[in-house]
């Protein structure tokens, strides 16, 4: 278990870490894939058209998001407290947890509690891993966090791929959920031996370094952290509010087909995240970036709000896809990290909360405003996304503003 300086010698520790990431994005989307399958495992009703009832799919695959934020309160603090690599494998031991859970449970109530365990292991894999790779990519920050994003959408991208190879070979649909606890071991045994690098915060041997906790105590949150801290809120709703409502604004222009929208939408958080991992701090610094790709997004929001075409609906995909969810939550994390060098992971959890409860409010709230406005409803969700949207980019605003005046 060494840990070292020197960080060229540690990027085949970053990409075993990384792959924490491509775990949570086949973890993600996995149960969506195979809804009827796990409603017949876990006993749903049959309904009049003879398919199983899906619904407690949909309400275990939620728990992801309440483990995450449950998970968020104490990854970071711990992660700061007793170091990366912990924090680190019980992320990946959690993960194997959930993917076997998934498979013994007979149940939607166990389900459920495997399911608050696999957003747990998304908390930890927040609290250790990201803190990490911002201390293995020195002076990179933006690029460390941004590649999380690269590696999620590798595992979205190919779990499709997976199922059908699964489908093709007869195999059965639990196939994949003994796989992933496998690599999870993998990824367990060489976190913990695999050498880490040095945490940022100073000799905790020293005498005059104050404590851990006399740190956290100690935290003073300037007007630019906490506009931060909020954008982890506002630019989570802005693509979780698009990614759980285009569907039904996409029928409402007069689309026959509105999953097309997904796909331009995935293409564009896949180019973003290239793009941005090539330019970010060499030709334009990470706090520029959390002003433009809001203001797009708020731009591409606004068009949508006032041409109602199908080609527009899936252009819009695509901008939002690029300027809403090409990691542009993780440039927040970046940004917020290097104002607090020496408790990245306690301030990492504090965003990941804001995230988690921004997914909650944005997309209860939209799912309310859709239903008050009957057939206008994703009219509506769209003007709600856009005053979300245009919050992101008043924090930003402010933040560079406050940047510029602190230079």
């Amino acid at each position: 278990m060494e840990i070292i300086q020197n960080h060229k010698r540690l990027y085949p520790t970053a990409i075993v870490l990384y792959l924490n990431y491509l775990v949570l994005g086949v973890a993600a989307s996995i149960l969506g894939q195979y809804k009827q399958e796990f409603a017949a495992q876990w006993g749903a009703a049959t309904l009049a058209n003879g398919a199983f009832d899906a619904s407690g799919v949909v309400w275990v695959s939620a728990s992801l998001g309440l483990g995450c934020l449950i998970g968020s309160f104490v990854s970071g603090p711990l992660s700061d407290k007793i170091g990366r690599r912990i924090v680190s494998a019980v992320g990946s031991i959690c993960y194997a947890v959930f993917f076997l859970g998934m498979v013994f449970s007979t149940n939607l109530q166990a389900a459920y509690v495997f399911g608050l365990i696999g957003g747990i292991a998304n908390a930890f894999s927040n609290g250790g891993v990201m803190p990490a790779v911002m201390e293995i990519f020195v002076g990179k920050t933006a690029v460390a966090s941004i590649l999380t994003k690269l590696f999620v959408a590798i595992g979205q991208f190919i779990l499709p791929l997976l199922i059908l190879f699964v489908a093709s070979n007869h195999m059965p649909y639990t196939t994949l959920f003994y796989v992933f606890p496998v690599l999870c071991a993998v990824l367990t045994i060489l976190t913990f031996v695999m050498p880490f690098p040095a945490m940022t915060a100073a000799d905790k041997s020293s005498k005059d370094q104050p404590s851990f906790w006399q740190e956290i105590k100690a935290i003073h949150f300037t007007p630019s952290s906490i506009a931060l801290i909020i954008m982890g809120f506002t630019t989570t709703a802005t693509f979780q509010i698009w990614v759980n409502c285009n569907q039904e604004f996409g029928r409402w222009v007069g689309m026959e087909n509105p999953a097309i929208i997904q796909s331009y939408y995935s293409v564009g958080i896949v180019a973003a995240v290239l793009l941005t991992a090539a330019v970010v701090d060499k030709y334009i610094k990470s706090i520029r970036l959390l002003l433009l790709y809001p203001a797009i997004a708020l731009t591409m929001l606004i068009v949508l709000l006032f041409v109602h075409h199908p080609l527009i609906a899936i252009i819009g995909g695509f901008v939002l896809g690029y300027s809403a969810a090409g990691g542009v939550l993780q440039l927040v994390t970046a940004v917020v990290s290097d104002l607090f060098p020496h408790l990245k992971g306690t301030i990492i959890s504090v965003v990941m909360v804001m995230s988690s409860i921004g997914t909650w409010v944005g997309v209860s709230a939209a799912g309310s405003i859709a239903s008050m406005g009957g057939n206008n409803g994703p009219e509506y969700v769209i003007l709600f996304n856009s005053a979300v949207t245009l919050m992101s980019v008043l924090l930003a605003l402010f933040v560079n503003i406050s940047s510029k005046r602190h230079a």
